[in-house]
């Protein structure tokens, strides 16, 4: 399993179609965070689950002094595929595509100005990259994140950006057409050759935490005197306040805009929690995600949520599963 090959081939016209989720990302780590849950209870369920990254997170911190080292630094990427891999395996994923960019660290960082990056991506390339995954693994259900990528990070911004130019895109045969064999309007190489056909997935969701979720972390977090992500620092001006509370808007969710719970409990909970040890230069057990325990992920956040976008049949709201409306 690579970012180069993936273990599996898309269907063949003979082959039956299984219902396919792609989720979307930005780095190794953000798959778990956000929906690990849901994307062990699919494979769970039988689905088939792509995922894609836009980077390998070339510029994420090590939080593990011992590994915080200028050699690792140098090969981060390569260590944090190597988690990826090892936290896919406990969600049950086995296949993985990257778009082939560099991470572009934190909002107003030197890294947004790489022209290796994903901020410095031209949009209808990156867009031509993941319309090819789209095509050549027909899933159903796609997911990214919404337009302020979740928490402002510019790469989580670029995931929405290519996402939402791809998903009509993939399923119209004037949009790069030397992806598609001559027998679907195109301008590539027969199918047996690797041609494709148009695409098109039946929904679009964003991911999201929703506000009472935000709200219960952060209040379990200063019940017991930690410090939250949510919560302005003591020693802030009323001006730093009001800017915190601004970007604070921004990431903010409210609970009726969300279309769908996903209920993750037991297994799917218990592999997200196992799953995100495994990217160890990343998540330390003093991150405020982890100081709840498994205890307090089972109280607090035994549910993914997220807000469907787009689709091409009718569902019932709220929503308790991506695939509703197609099975």
């Amino acid at each position: 399993m690579s970012d180069e090959t993936t273990a599996q081939a898309s269907p063949s016209p003979s082959t039956p179609h299984v219902p396919t989720l792609m989720a979307v990302h930005a780095h190794p780590d953000d798959e778990t965070i956000g929906m690990g849950g849901t994307m062990a209870k699919a494979v769970a369920a039988g689905r088939r689950v792509v995922l894609v990254t836009g980077t390998r997170g070339e510029m994420g911190e090590i939080v593990v002094s011992d590994m915080d080292t200028a050699d690792n630094h140098r090969r981060l990427g390569e260590i944090r595929a190597g988690e990826l891999e090892r936290a896919m395996g406990i969600l049950g994923i086995t296949e993985w595509e990257n778009l082939g960019y560099r991470d572009s660290d934190m909002m107003g960082r030197g890294g947004n100005q790489d022209p290796r990056s994903f901020w410095q991506a031209d949009l209808d390339e990156a867009a031509r990259r993941l319309v090819w995954m789209i095509r050549r693994y027909q899933p159903d259900v796609v997911t990214t994140y919404n337009e302020f990528g979740g928490y402002g990070h510019p790469d989580h911004i670029r995931v929405h950006d290519v996402t939402v130019r791809a998903f009509p895109r993939a399923g119209d045969a004037a949009w790069y057409p030397e992806q598609l064999a001559p027998e679907h309007g195109g301008t590539g190489t027969a199918p047996d050759e690797g041609g494709l056909a148009p695409w098109s997935p039946a929904k679009l969701y964003e991911q999201a935490i929703p506000a009472s979720v935000r709200t219960a972390m952060r209040e379990r977090l200063e019940a017991s005197g930690q410090p939250s992500f949510w919560s302005p620092p003591e020693d802030a001006t009323p001006e730093q306040i009001a800017e915190f509370e601004a970007f604070q808007a921004k990431m903010l969710v409210p609970d009726e805009q969300v279309t769908t719970w996903i209920d993750i409990s037991g297994e799917p909970l218990q592999r997200k929690w196992d799953a995100i040890h495994e990217h160890v230069t990343q998540i330390a057990d003093d991150n405020p995600f982890m100081q709840f325990g498994l205890d307090g992920w089972r109280e607090a956040w035994g549910q993914e949520a997220y807000v469907l976008r787009e689709s091409s049949v009718e569902t019932a709201k709220p929503e308790t599963d991506l695939f509703a409306g197609l099975l």
